[in-house]
């Protein structure tokens, strides 16, 4: 049948149906809230006037109703009017296929290559972020502040070279000063008793040493809130913050300035 033949069948159905029930369009109109041009245009058959299908199906179901009659024989004929095998609408749309592409090698290469061109990159601003570490804030930093290249601990061969001046100190004859270093963090220090050579040393935790002298030291602090000094069998105050560095600190002249 003809589209034509089949939207007259359908406005004729329509219209035989409201006749047959004794009922105007005006009233329908008023009790449906369908607009009387919308009903007009159903009744004649004219498509290009009513909106979307979805609309349609709501005019057909507020018609029948208002008649007293079911909707299913209405919506049967304006589903072939359109032209479609429509499923009952209670079944759900079946489940949209995917691309045929989708699954193809190259898709599947493509999607790959992405995924690990984002790794690597990633990778990447990691290990630029890493590669500037934070100074800590206790020895580590001491060891970056120590003065260097001079003050550079020496080999461990020179290890025994605390024991060594202080021998040397108190073989030389009767000394007049004594210095006693107990070191609260990790410290390095470097020290020199009078003229003598200069020791350097790495202090642990905990650690104690002491040197002697006939007049002064000249002492070299990488952290100098990381030990405790005794000169002479008293104790001196601090040499300053945590992590500060201080250098070439002549005793006991400064510490005689000091107090």
């Amino acid at each position: 049948m003809a589209e034509h033949d089949v939207s007259v069948s359908l406005g004729g159905y329509l219209r035989a149906l409201r006749e047959a029930g004794q009922g105007s369009l005006e009233e329908m109109a008023r009790a449906t809230r369908v607009s009387l041009r919308h009903l007009e245009a159903l009744e004649s058959g004219r498509l290009s006037e009513l909106p979307a299908p979805v609309f349609v199906k709501g005019f057909i179901r507020a018609y029948c109703h208002f008649l007293g009659e079911s909707p299913d024989e209405a919506l049967g004929r304006y589903r072939d009017m359109l032209g479609q095998r429509l499923a009952p609408e209670a079944r759900p749309p079946a489940p949209r296929a995917a691309p045929a592409w989708s699954g193809s090698p190259i898709f599947i290469s493509l999607i790959l290559l992405v995924v690990f061109g984002l790794g690597l990159l990633a990778v990447n601003l990691g290990f630029r972020r890493g590669s500037k570490p934070a100074v800590p804030d206790l020895a580590p930093r001491a060891k970056v502040e120590a003065p260097s290249p001079a003050a550079i601990p020496p080999a461990p061969g020179a290890t025994s070279a605390p024991p060594v001046a202080s021998a040397d100190a108190t073989a030389g004859g009767p000394t007049a000063q004594r210095l006693l270093v107990k070191a609260l963090e990790a410290t390095w220090i470097r020290i020199q008793p009078d003229d003598r050579g200069a020791v350097e040393e790495l202090l642990a935790p905990g650690a104690t040493r002491e040197w002697t002298a006939e007049k002064r030291f000249l002492l070299t602090v990488g952290n100098a809130g990381g030990i405790e000094i005794e000169l002479n069998g008293r104790p001196m105050p601090p040499l300053g913050a945590r992590g500060a560095v201080i250098r070439q600190l002549e005793l006991p002249r400064a510490a005689a300035a000091g107090s």
